[in-house]
């Protein structure tokens, strides 16, 4: 794709959010969100490979990486709300949103609440839900712990959790800048925002959604089941599922050339 230019957007009544832009800004806007702990750091693989042709922005969320970090607002809903704010802070009036992983939570809370500002919705290793995951309640515990600096230590273990298979396109420089960009949110950032995706009905949150949907998944994901997979498209209408075989739960690490493509033909007007 060329160069990345690294930018900040005010949002209306919200912080002031980092994001990466690449590609023509006349281009067919797409919109990364990120998950939990990252920041627009986790797509550089893929933004790199994104065909010049699209306009692609990736914002770092709230109390993420360095962007501003308000005493509150760590729900879903507040995330998305600030999705919203950034379409329009950078005059993007419609857009394809991926989201990956728990990026996906809000991302599919703005596909459903403004299906007039997306034109499709792409979700990479999105769980459809986490109270039935077994580890949500050691994170939960461990989040409620955390103490500031924010331990190495934690930070590890969550990567860990979901670790893809050996053999992803990224360099050890890579992993070690987003195990920094991790340890950046301070421990209230954590807990809130595991706190908000843990006591939200993210099953509810699939309700409602009509916008053309993309659903992407490793079969090496140890992080996300299939079932859940399976539970998206049970809830989207004519949402259509692609399986990455021998990939694991990070897509835009292990296969961003794939990704691209699959995101680049989506995005196609």
């Amino acid at each position: 794709m060329g160069t990345v230019a690294l930018k900040s957007a005010r949002l209306a009544g919200g912080p002031v959010l980092p994001y990466a832009e690449a590609g023509r800004p006349e281009g067919a806007p797409v919109v990364l969100v990120h998950g939990l702990g990252e920041s627009w750091w986790t797509f550089e693989p893929l933004l790199r490979r994104l065909p010049a042709g699209l306009r692609v922005c990736a914002p770092t969320q709230r109390g993420h990486g360095d962007a501003e970090r308000p005493a509150d607002g760590y729900d879903p809903e507040d995330y998305a709300r600030d999705l919203v704010r950034f379409l329009d802070a950078v005059g993007i009036g419609r857009t394809v949103l991926v989201g990956a992983g728990t990026g996906g939570v809000p991302a599919r809370i703005v596909a459903g609440a403004y299906p007039d500002r997306i034109a499709g919705l792409v979700l990479s290793g999105v769980p459809a839900t986490l109270d039935d995951k077994p580890g949500a309640a050691g994170l939960r515990k461990a989040v409620e712990e955390l103490t500031d600096p924010v331990p190495a230590s934690f930070v590890a273990e969550f990567r860990e959790r979901c670790a893809g298979p050996a053999g992803t396109s990224v360099g050890r420089g890579f992993l070690a800048t987003m195990a920094e960009e991790a340890g950046k949110p301070p421990a209230r950032v954590w807990r809130e925002t595991v706190r908000g995706l843990l006591g939200t009905d993210l099953a509810r949150t699939l309700r409602g959604i009509l916008v053309p949907t993309l659903v992407l998944w490793g079969d090496a994901d140890t992080c996300v089941p299939r079932a859940d997979q399976r539970q998206i498209l049970d809830a989207v209408p004519g949402a259509t599922l692609e399986v990455y075989e021998g990939a694991g739960h990070v897509l835009h690490w292990e296969r961003p050339e794939r990704l691209a493509q699959d995101i680049a033909a989506f995005a196609a007007p």
